[in-house]
């Protein structure tokens, strides 16, 4: 089997996986930093113990008819009139998608900064896109070195 012929089966397998948006059971990072500072700042391998996931569908479905779930991370800082800004983050279930990846929106007393992605526990993440972009430059890494050992061999 020649390299091209394992590359062209590698890529039509993981390629609709990277750039899939739609997901029928997803796990997203459930927090509100107002009660949970660990909100604040993710670091997801020690996230597990202290911040409580939730399957979307399970926990939603319920209230939502038929929506495809995804996972939603909204950054506010908060103006308090006689006090410093405060920032608070919340992450969770979202249902109703944006047309963007994110968006922000500015009123009197806070601004906000909301974010969807498609994966799970995708919403742990500052940029949720990146997530995305490693894994599309680690596949192609990887057929470069394949192809470079081949042609050694």
């Amino acid at each position: 089997m020649s390299f091209a012929h394992i590359s062209n089966i590698f890529l039509s397998i993981l390629l609709p996986l990277l750039f899939s948006n739609t997901c029928e059971a997803i796990k997203c990072f459930d927090c509100n930093s107002k009660n949970n500072s660990a909100c604040l700042e993710m670091h997801v391998p020690k996230m597990h113990a202290i911040i409580p996931i939730v399957d979307c569908r399970e926990s939603l479905s319920n209230a939502i008819d038929k929506r495809e779930f995804f996972c939603r991370k909204i950054t506010q800082t908060i103006l308090h009139p006689d006090q410093t800004p405060e920032v608070r983050i919340t992450r969770g279930c979202g249902w109703v998608r944006s047309k963007r990846e994110c968006y922000k929106a500015d009123n009197m007393d806070h601004l906000e900064t909301v974010c969807q992605c498609f994966g799970d526990l995708c919403n742990a993440a500052t940029t949720l896109e990146h997530v995305k972009v490693t894994a599309f430059v680690a596949v192609a890494t990887l057929l470069v070195a394949f192809r470079t050992w081949r042609g050694n061999v």
